[in-house]
């Protein structure tokens, strides 16, 4: 093969996406029809949550500390697109083995889905410093919510008006 027939348009990533496509066709009529009304739930990122239920689900009934003083949560006051609004989010904490961040969480209180991103951490980093972009649909609060070694949990929030939303319908 001269290889002519590949469209040199093609990406190495277009051929994983069909590649895994015809892996889930040729495989879902073998699971039965709840396979195929599990992968639409997935296709649409299923049912909306408000925060209070996501809080719920990712911390049960522990209680959330006002952590302003340690979590230094840094995200612009007014995003002109809501669909690229980018956050920081850095823990003061001496991040050793019996001292340290577990975890941070990126919650936006409107979104469809509140929980944006889940940070594990470990020792070894040396410091409790993560950074990403959001997509916000809306103006909405925006938690940074840090779960420490003991299993305490300690929360700042900060207010973003967005002027282009960026989650679409």
């Amino acid at each position: 093969m001269d290889g002519s027939a590949i469209d040199p348009r093609l990406t190495r990533r277009d051929v994983l996406r069909r590649v895994a496509a015809a892996g889930v066709a040729a495989i879902l009529p073998a699971l039965g029809p709840e396979a195929a009304r599990a992968q639409g739930t997935l296709a649409n990122l299923g049912p909306e949550e408000a925060v209070d239920a996501t809080l719920k689900r990712l911390f049960g009934s522990r209680p959330i500390k006002d952590g302003s003083s340690v979590i230094k949560l840094e995200l612009p006051l007014i995003a002109e697109n809501g669909a690229v609004v980018p956050v920081t989010v850095e823990v003061a904490s001496p991040m050793t083995a019996q001292n340290h961040v577990k975890s941070i969480y990126i919650i936006s209180d409107k979104n469809r889905r509140p929980l944006n991103a889940r940070f594990n951490l470990s020792p070894a980093l040396g410091q409790a410093s993560v950074g990403t972009n959001l997509r916000l649909g809306e103006s909405t609060d925006v938690r940074a919510i840090a779960e420490l070694s003991d299993g305490s949990l300690l929360m700042a929030k900060r207010e973003v008006k967005v002027t282009v939303g960026g989650c679409g319908g």
